[in-house]
């Protein structure tokens, strides 16, 4: 349901005016919080085949407490525009949980994703560690055992797998806890071993005889160079994030110092770390957003640098935040909720499949960082709803009140979901320029915004794609090409270019590699490699069976039809080459599934 948000909005222009006002005149844009759409809390960074993925909590606005009913999901390949995933969990997910999804972490396993979390137990009222798993980084996740993992009234887990495949599950408040998880990531050994918090380990606190070291809460493990970091929330409140070392997993742990001294608007904090792309990273939470606080915290993120001896500098919180890693190219379909920065706007669940933007009102904006026009754009198109009249999309360069690169109509389209696509001529779009999408119209919501793309002399344009052929059995005469998803933007792709039989094969980005390359054979054979054929595992027929590459044999599970709408059906299934939740972000498995026409369905050609 669609409410009014005057009061919220009008809070969060007159925070953002508070918060430049700070700024000094030549000052850039604040990137920092990095999620503007909601309150994000306890960061969760984990980087998977070439991106991160941040999986966060989400203080309900207004909260007093910590009032958390789900998780969710963000994904960036440069650091500075954030895609939102929505919530692929919740209390909901776990039948024995009742409230309180707090601070978790996940991990990639075996071809699966596991996201350790901490709720209460609706039976006992104590807290527990659940697992939930998923074939895909951004879900759905689903309960993995009908109970929990662990429970000992604790919190906060983190995981970690060392080089010898060992992983540990970790978490406390007021103690510090470890297992031993087995290979199947949802089971444990032995049992559950308290590690001792000494001052030398831990820090000595002062003023709490109950809690004479540093420890509070929200650990993060990691291995550096073959020494082990446990990151830490230190002496609630307000907390500050410190950190020991050891030479295992296990300890004795040694005490090292501060990396982000108490500050901020939030009397807590939590950290992750991560390397990618050649640097260093510093996620935490703060409470800088316009009604912000310590029941309402946004995250943010640094970049960093290790000193020569493998200790942590001191890191400060700052409305810059980190360097953008590249560029974003305006010529592949992009999201409309990959952002940088905005204002007023919020995301929804779409109906073609992932999130869309919506709630949008005149004035409102979007900022995209870092976008690569190159030698010129000459158009713009966008997939637009609008229950209402509608209103424009002004396309500004550099600021929101910036060069006015071309201006889209939006019409009513007789629903929020009711989708149409709409396209404009642009002008001075040449270089990299940060790229505002503002908002215009009459009163109240003026429409919403799923996807957009511009084309023009900026890009090498694409071969023009071969005709899908009308259905048949042999999939048309042979030719060898990429096959990319409609819906996505991506091209079929064999995982790390892997030629073991039974990889799955996921969506990435289009790149002309060998492990992109289909040859559709007068068999109805889809090749790779030469020798690999498009398989459904274990000629399957049920909704979600995975599908690999595999020698090939000649059978119906690795024959294909290429239809006229754009979906390619499994022979043997009768269904349709698939991607999964239709995921858009890299890395997004495929499998077969009841062809219903969406555009996780529809391929072509490339």
């Amino acid at each position: 349901m669609r409410n009014a948000l005057s009061t919220r909005t009008a809070a969060w222009i007159m925070g953002l005016l508070c918060m430049l006002a700070l700024l000094p005149a030549t000052a850039a844009r604040a990137d920092n919080p990095i999620i503007q759409t909601i309150y994000t809390a306890d960061p969760a960074p984990l980087v998977h085949n070439g991106r991160v993925y941040l999986y966060t909590g989400h203080d309900e606005d207004g909260s007093t407490w910590f009032t958390m009913n789900e998780w969710r999901v963000w994904s960036s390949d440069d650091m500075v525009n954030w895609t939102d995933h929505g919530s692929p969990l919740s209390i909901a997910s776990f039948s024995w949980a009742k409230s309180d999804a707090w601070a978790g972490q996940a991990i990639y396993r075996n071809g699966k994703f596991y996201w350790y979390v901490p709720v209460t137990n609706r039976s006992t009222g104590r807290m527990a560690i659940g697992v939930a798993v998923s074939d895909s980084p951004t879900g759905p996740f689903r309960d993995a055992l009908g109970r929990p993992l662990v429970e000992n009234g604790e919190i906060d887990p983190t995981v970690f797998i060392d080089d010898d495949g060992q992983a540990y599950l970790y978490w406390g408040n007021p103690n510090l806890w470890y297992v031993k998880l087995n290979p199947d990531m949802i089971s444990y050994s032995g049992s559950p071993t308290k590690i001792n918090l000494t001052t030398a380990g831990f820090g000595a606190r002062t003023g709490d005889a109950n809690r004479p070291t540093l420890f509070e809460e929200g650990p993060w493990v990691y291995k550096r160079n073959g020494l082990y970091y446990i990151v830490f929330a230190a002496k609630c409140c307000s907390e500050f994030i410190a950190y020991s070392t050891a030479p295992s997993p296990t300890g004795p742990w040694t005490y090292r110092g501060t990396i982000m001294p108490t500050q901020g608007s939030s009397f807590t904090n939590h950290a992750g770390i991560i390397d990618y792309k050649g640097g260093s990273y510093f996620f935490y939470h703060n409470g800088a957003l316009p009604g912000g606080g310590g029941f309402t915290r946004s995250v943010a993120v640094e970049k960093f640098t290790y000193n020569a001896d493998g200790t942590i500098p001191t890191i400060n919180m700052t409305t810059t935040g980190a360097p953008q890693v590249g560029t974003l190219n305006p010529y592949v379909r992009q999201e409309a909720e990959t952002i940088a920065w905005a204002s007023g706007v919020e995301t929804e669940p779409s109906s073609e499949g992932g999130m869309n933007v919506g709630f949008i009102e005149n004035g409102d904006y979007i900022k995209v960082k870092g976008v690569a026009f190159g030698s010129g754009a000459t158009s713009f198109t966008a997939r637009v709803a609008s229950g209402s009249s509608g209103g424009r999309i002004e396309l500004r360069r550099d600021s929101v009140n910036g060069t006015l690169m071309g201006t889209c109509d939006v019409p009513g389209t007789g629903g929020w979901q009711s989708w149409t696509t709409v396209s404009c001529g642009v002008s001075n779009a040449t270089g990299t320029h940060d790229l505002y999408f503002r908002f215009t119209g009459g009163s109240g919501y003026l429409m919403n915004v799923n996807w957009w793309q511009f084309s023009g002399d900026g890009t090498t344009p694409s071969p023009t794609p071969s005709p899908s052929p009308s259905a048949s059995p042999t999939g048309g005469s042979q030719q060898t090409s990429a096959i990319r998803g409609t819906g996505s933007g991506r091209c079929l792709d064999v995982t790390e270019r892997s030629q073991t039989n039974g990889t799955q094969v996921q969506i990435w980005d289009c790149n002309g590699q060998d492990n992109q390359q289909w040859t559709s054979t007068s068999a109805g054979e889809l090749r790779v490699y030469g020798n690999k054929c498009l398989d459904v595992n274990g000629a399957g027929t049920a909704d979600g069976t995975a599908v690999i590459i595999w020698d090939c044999n000649g059978q119906d599970n690795q024959k294909w039809r290429f239809n006229s709408d754009g979906s390619i059906t499994a022979v043997g299934a009768n269904k349709c080459l698939d991607v999964s939740n239709y995921g858009t972000a890299n890395g997004s498995k495929i499998h077969i599934w009841t062809c219903h026409g969406g555009t996780n369905q529809k391929w072509t050609r490339v």
